[in-house]
């Protein structure tokens, strides 16, 4: 059975067409809680990996995830439930339409990780495919639901690729959801930047913009890789 092992958890992703990977272990640990959440909601959860970084950062009692695909949504839930903090864990299996149409209660932090490849993206494995599609989950639904969802002094955190960073917030600033953090990402000092690391709220503030650069050279990490990501990875 594939297994990713954190160092206070454990990730089974055998039935997941989307495996562990950098941008959620870097979403997971560069989301802001300085707003103090109470009630977390992942969405498109996947393996759990982000909902189980949530869980381990916070002290939010409520952390919810939704994940549309059935094989990845039962092994969410096995994760979570092997987890130290499967009381406060729980996977819906819906899509976020259906979610949102269910929910009333709002959430603090709203955090997710989305298909963002708006073309065909041939692997040949369709469950992989249909999960890095962003026909699955376009942006605008995503970030009206966002919207509707997020309490009012709620923040959403989410990954996007760099090329695609100012359109995203410009659709994001029509659903009244404005940038307070951006971090931009990219794999070494010579290459372009690859990433984008978005927190928004619903109030317009003077943005902060930060990079970071993951390795110096091969396998050889910058000091603020290893200081983000360190609670988390067993090497680091």
């Amino acid at each position: 059975m594939e297994e990713f092992r954190f160092k206070a958890f454990t990730i089974q992703q055998d039935r997941c067409a989307m495996k562990v990977g950098t941008d959620g272990v870097l979403l997971g640990a560069w989301a802001s809680l300085d707003h103090n959440p109470k009630s977390i909601l992942d969405i498109g959860s996947g393996t759990g990996l982000i909902a189980l970084q949530m869980a381990q950062r916070s002290t939010a009692e409520l952390i919810d995830a939704i994940e549309l695909d059935e094989n990845a949504f039962e092994q969410c839930v096995e994760n979570f439930e092997a987890s130290p903090w499967s009381d406060r864990l729980f996977c819906y299996h819906a899509s976020f339409q259906e979610f949102i149409a269910e929910m009333d209660e709002p959430y603090d932090l709203i955090i997710s990780n989305p298909p963002f490849y708006k073309e065909d993206v041939p692997s040949r494995n369709f469950e992989r495919d249909k999960a890095r599609q962003s026909q699955s989950l376009p942006f605008d639904v995503l970030l009206e639901g966002v919207s509707k969802l997020l309490s009012v002094s709620g923040q959403f955190a989410v990954v996007v690729p760099f090329a695609i960073q100012d359109d995203f917030c410009s659709i994001a600033s029509s659903y009244d959801l404005f940038p307070l953090k951006i971090t931009h990402v990219k794999g070494n000092y010579n290459s372009p930047f690859k990433r984008s690391l978005l927190q928004f709220s619903k109030n317009k503030i003077e943005v902060k913009v930060e990079e970071l650069v993951i390795e110096k050279e091969r396998h050889l990490y910058t000091d603020s890789y290893i200081n983000l990501t360190k609670d988390f990875y067993l090497k680091m």
